[in-house]
């Protein structure tokens, strides 16, 4: 992670509300949902994963694959 991880919460003029996750891997970005939720007295209507949530999981399949190759 090269930043601080953070949610970017915009507010449309129509009242629409939309939150990103940026620099939270995995599935930790679902804990703040209801946070979110909380914040603007809503429900989430849809949601969508990020980049973010599948980057840990490769991380973790090359560290994986890295544990399996003997160093030369």
């Amino acid at each position: 992670m090269s930043e601080q991880p953070r949610i970017v919460v915009t507010v449309a003029p129509d009242g629409t509300v939309t939150a990103e996750t940026v620099d939270i891997l995995g599935e930790r970005c679902l804990d703040w949902i209801a946070v979110l939720e909380d914040l603007v007295d809503g429900r989430v209507h849809d949601s969508a994963y990020t980049t973010d949530y599948t980057r840990e999981q490769q991380t973790a399949r090359q560290q994986q694959v890295n544990r399996d190759v003997d160093p030369a």
